[in-house]
C-alpha cells in the first residue's frame, strides 16, 4: 500500500516558473531554493516539455554544484511525459524513452530542413529532443517577431505531416470537418512550437511523477503543488485532483486567464515567470526549514 507523509510534494513546469524564458537559464536563487527544498525531503520533480539535455545543464548540474546531497534523488520527466530520468548529487541515472510517443524521424529531419531553409532567422530547431519535434525562438529575436513568424511556420508544419501521412490537429484549434481520429498534434507556446504525439501531456507527466517516487521507494505526499505559466499545465493539478490529492496549483502567467477549478490557484501579483516561481520556491524553502506556516500569502 502506498504511504503518504506530510511534505508538500512538488510537480515543476521548467520554462516560466523555474527557467527564465527570456534567457533560457535558471537562476542561482531558484537553484538554492530547490536544493534547500529537495535536501528536506520535500519530492521535486520537473514536468517539463524541456528535453533531458536541457534539464541536465540549466538544473542538475546547477543544483549539484550548488550542494545537491549525493543521497537525494530528484526525478526530471521530459518532453511532457515521453522522455525521464533521476538524478542525485552524484549525476544522472539513465535517460528513459517511450518508443511509442516519438515522432517518425523522417518528419523530424524534414522539419529541420523547413527551419533551416526558411525560419532560420527567428527560430531554431531543437536537435536534444528524443522522442517530439520541437522549433524554439532565437534568443537575440524580440519575441512579437518571433509569434508573427511561428503563424506561418506551424502552418507549414502541418501541411508538411501530408507528406508523411500523419494525422494532426493544432492543440487550439478544431477543425470544422475533422473526426479527431489524429496521432499527433501542434502545441505553439509564446517561445516555440512542440509537435508531439497525442499520447504525451502534463498528466501524464503526472502519472510518470508517481511512478517515479513510488518505484524509488519515496513515501508519496499526500498534498501537492503544481507549477506552471500555461493553460496547458494545469492537466498536472487536474491528473492529480482526481486521483485524489490534495493540490494547489501555482500560475505564473494568470494574464491568460484563471480556469475555473475544483482546487486552489495561486498567484504572485504583480509578478510573473521565474520570479513569481521564486516567490514560492523561497516560501516553500521557509515552510521546509520551519520558519514559514503556510503558502497562502506569497509576495
Amino acid at each position: 500500500m502506498t504511504s503518504y507523509v506530510s511534505l508538500f510534494g512538488l510537480l515543476l513546469d521548467v520554462d516560466g516558473p523555474v527557467a527564465s524564458p527570456l534567457t533560457r537559464t535558471v537562476s542561482p536563487e531558484v537553484i538554492g531554493h530547490l536544493v534547500a527544498l529537495a535536501s528536506a525531503g520535500w519530492p521535486v520533480v520537473f514536468n517539463t516539455g524541456r528535453s533531458d539535455d536541457f534539464i541536465r545543464t540549466q538544473v542538475m548540474e546547477p543544483m549539484i554544484a550548488a550542494g545537491l546531497p549525493d543521497d537525494v534523488l530528484v526525478h526530471a520527466i521530459c518532453e511532457k511525459g515521453a522522455v525521464w530520468f533521476s538524478f542525485d548529487g552524484t549525476g544522472p541515472g539513465p535517460v528513459e524513452v517511450d518508443g511509442e510517443l516519438a515522432l517518425p524521424r523522417e518528419y523530424a529531419d524534414a522539419v529541420r530542413e523547413l527551419v533551416a531553409g526558411s525560419y532560420a532567422g527567428h527560430m531554431f530547431f531543437d536537435e536534444t529532443k528524443l522522442a517530439m519535434v520541437s522549433v524554439e525562438q532565437n534568443i537575440d529575436v524580440a519575441n512579437a517577431d518571433y509569434l508573427a513568424e511561428q503563424e506561418a511556420f506551424d502552418a507549414d508544419a502541418l501541411a508538411l505531416m501530408s507528406r508523411f501521412d500523419m494525422g494532426v490537429c493544432r492543440l487550439d484549434h478544431h477543425a470544422p470537418d475533422s473526426d479527431d481520429s489524429v496521432d499527433y498534434r501542434i502545441d505553439p507556446t509564446i517561445i516555440s512550437t512542440d509537435i508531439e504525439a497525442l499520447g504525451v501531456g502534463k498528466d501524464l507527466g503526472a502519472r510518470r511523477a508517481l511512478s517515479l517516487l513510488e518505484a524509488a521507494g519515496t513515501p508519496v505526499p499526500r498534498t501537492w503543488r503544481t507549477v506552471g505559466d500555461s493553460r496547458t499545465d494545469y492537466a498536472m493539478a487536474d491528473e492529480l485532483h482526481s486521483l485524489g490529492f490534495d493540490v494547489a496549483h501555482v500560475d505564473v502567467r494568470p494574464a491568460d486567464g484563471v480556469p475555473a477549478k475544483p482546487y486552489p490557484v495561486l498567484t504572485v501579483p504583480g509578478r510573473i515567470h521565474d520570479d513569481a516561481g521564486e516567490a514560492f520556491l523561497r516560501r516553500w524553502a521557509s515552510m521546509a526549514a520551519g520558519t514559514a506556516e503556510d503558502d497562502s500569502a506569497v509576495a
